[in-house]
């Protein structure tokens, strides 16, 4: 694959998706929200009457029927579900909810990666999610794995979803990152874990434009190299 890569992956709420925004923009990259089709999938899969209990065959329907897009103008991201704007419906409470176990299914991951591989290609991008620089794109060039303390991601998971308009106590946005750290970090098919040559940058105690910097330079550095 042509095109240069920065692959950032690491757990919810650990800032890696404004980071992945924010370097995108900064250096006029391409920015790939692979977290952002997974969770357009799933709001698929519930308006079709899907259930927590996964449904295997009602997932294999609805992937052989369904259209994903990444549209970025002016460095806005539109999510396209089968056409029309989801960019708001798939980050709902309800979403972040079944995310992790839709996410999980190899049938859509693999369908998945087929997608965001095809979307990267000859582009530069910067890409997030859980398995970005272990199965998406091996040999990115850059390869990022961000954390932070549980009680900081809960808050802004829950400050993210406020600004959104959606209301959520610290307490629900703390249970619910519980429940996805261990399923993303358990799951049998592309398990949520750090590459082997990845940077880790803790965010604990980091601003959000700290971290952006931070990983801005980071690139620059390996761009200068090649």
């Amino acid at each position: 694959m042509s095109g240069f890569v920065v692959a950032i992956d690491g757990k919810a709420g650990s800032g890696k998706s404004t980071t992945a925004k924010g370097v995108a923009k900064r250096l006029n990259f391409f920015y790939l929200d692979t977290g952002a089709m997974y969770r357009a999938f799933t709001l698929k899969y519930i308006r079709a009457g899907g259930k927590k209990e996964v449904d295997l065959k009602l997932i294999e329907n609805l992937l052989a029927r369904t259209e994903i897009e990444l549209i970025e103008h002016n460095h806005n991201l539109k999510i396209l579900l089968d056409g029309v704007d989801v960019s708001m419906e798939i980050r709902t409470p309800e979403v972040n909810e079944m995310v992790s176990p839709i996410s999980a299914i190899k049938e859509v991951r693999e369908w998945m990666v087929e997608k965001q591989r095809k979307i990267a290609q000859g582009k530069n991008i910067v890409c997030e999610g859980r398995d970005m620089a272990t199965v998406v794109f091996p040999e990115a060039q850059v390869k990022i794995f961000m954390d932070a303390d549980l009680p900081t991601r809960a808050e802004r998971r829950r400050k993210e979803l406020q600004e959104k308009g959606i209301k959520i106590s610290f307490e629900e946005s703390l249970n619910n990152l519980k429940y996805r750290d261990d399923y993303d970090s358990s799951r049998e098919h592309s398990p949520l874990k750090k590459a082997d040559d990845a940077i880790v940058i803790d965010t604990t105690n980091l601003t959000i434009e700290q971290e952006i910097e931070l990983v801005e330079k980071i690139v620059q550095k390996r761009l200068k190299s090649n």
